[in-house]
């Protein structure tokens, strides 16, 4: 019979007996929507009004749909089906936590691929805050628990602008097993790898310390399994902080370079200012300009100055210097007050306990490889910009995944 016909019948029984309610039965109907017309099953004999639609009140514990069958043989297929669907993509069996692909189920590359390798998502580390020069970047360990086997991430990373021709200047790739945590690559890259909320999940980082305050990196990342395959690429794409500045110092050599401007300028007072603008940074001396014509600008603004008292050669080797400083960096150093900071944040830095062997990277597992983790830390240089003094705000870094 219908379900709604025998809780219906259910419930009659119940309303008709003078007794309490049947011990532990207790029903609950409401109106939730109604079948559709051409659900013959839904239809009451001798009633044109359709029944509700049954609705799932409680679901008390979840088991495997195979659980519920009886028979041992089919429970058995419709099990192995089951896990061959949902870890090998129904081309291949599940043997122990490992994919046994079916004849078919190979790549051009000769590659067995019934197994996917998932892509990890590149992002950027929530713990540690991007500054000029100093950047930490993560990701979830896609190893599934039964299937492929992530033997090595690949990073590649690589500062674009419009300098660079991104397709000739390929960056430099960083292997995580080979690179990183085997201590081999530069001093100014760590590696990382601790657990999320759950124990089995593993988290893996990368911290870059030595990057270029204002400058455009292009990070990207890709797994590589035992079998030598590739995931899909991940990529982040950032700028950096702006430079730090140091706003009383740009403000004392706009004093300096008025008072050498103003009057006449000998030859040794011009060179002097030449050399004093010349050896400050590019955003330095954006801030000197602002200063400059903050203060003396009645006088003459800063370029024209510069121009008359140094010469058209000379002014522009200075000037063309500004065009470095990027539209949102410029925008920032035109802020009434700017105060520098710089504070110290920890970063998790890992070793591997094991030499890897030369030429069997894709037959190592990276979950499985032995790890030595301490803590460090690292120095982080910002800029807060206020309209004014003791209000202040931060930026952060433009971030753009893909």
């Amino acid at each position: 019979m219908p379900f709604i016909t025998y809780l219906s019948g259910l419930l009659t029984a119940q309303m008709l007996s003078d007794d309490q309610l049947i011990s532990g039965v207790e029903i609950r109907c409401e109106e939730k929507g109604r079948c559709p017309s051409t659900c013959h099953l839904c239809r009451r004999p001798g009633k044109e009004q359709l029944s509700p639609t049954p609705v799932l009140l409680e679901i008390n514990r979840v088991v495997p749909l195979y659980t519920l069958i009886q028979d041992n043989g089919t429970k058995e297929a419709f099990k192995s089906a089951l896990m061959s669907s949902y870890w090998c993509s129904g081309k291949g069996d599940v043997i122990d936590d490992w994919c046994r692909c079916d004849l078919s189920a190979f790549d051009a590359s000769g590659l067995p691929n019934c197994s996917p390798l998932p892509q990890p998502v590149l992002r950027l580390s929530p713990t540690v805050e991007p500054s000029s020069t100093v950047v930490s970047l993560e990701w979830v360990d896609v190893q599934p628990a039964i299937g492929t086997k992530v033997s090595d991430y690949i990073l590649q990373h690589k500062k674009v602008d419009e300098y660079t021709d991104t397709d000739l200047y390929t960056g430099e790739f960083l292997s995580f097993a080979d690179d990183l945590l085997s201590g081999l690559g530069t001093s100014c890259v760590a590696a990382g790898r601790s657990h999320g909320e759950v124990p089995e999940v593993s988290i893996y980082s990368v911290i870059f310390k030595c990057l270029e305050p204002d400058g455009l990196y292009k990070f990207t990342l890709y797994a590589v399994d035992t079998r030598g395959r590739h995931s899909e690429v991940s990529t982040v794409t950032l700028r950096t902080a702006c430079p730090l500045v140091d706003d009383n110092k740009a403000e004392e050599i706009a004093d300096k370079i008025y008072n050498l401007y103003n009057g006449y300028t000998s030859g040794k007072e011009q060179q002097i200012a030449y050399n004093t603008l010349m050896e400050v940074s590019a955003s330095m001396l954006f801030r000197v300009q602002h200063h400059y014509n903050s203060h003396y600008e009645k006088f003459g603004d800063f370029v024209w100055r510069s121009e008359d008292e140094l010469g058209p050669r000379k002014a522009h080797l200075i000037l063309r210097r500004l065009e470095r400083v990027s539209r949102h960096c410029s925008s920032l150093l035109r802020s009434a007050y700017i105060q520098s900071r710089v504070e110290t944040v920890p970063y998790l830095f890992c070793r591997s306990e094991e030499i890897r062997p030369a030429g069997m990277v894709w037959y190592s597992i990276l979950k499985d490889t032995k790890i030595t983790c301490e803590e460090k830390m690292v120095s982080m240089a910002r800029n807060m910009y206020g309209e004014s003094k003791g209000r202040y705000y931060l930026t952060l870094s433009k971030v753009t995944p893909f």
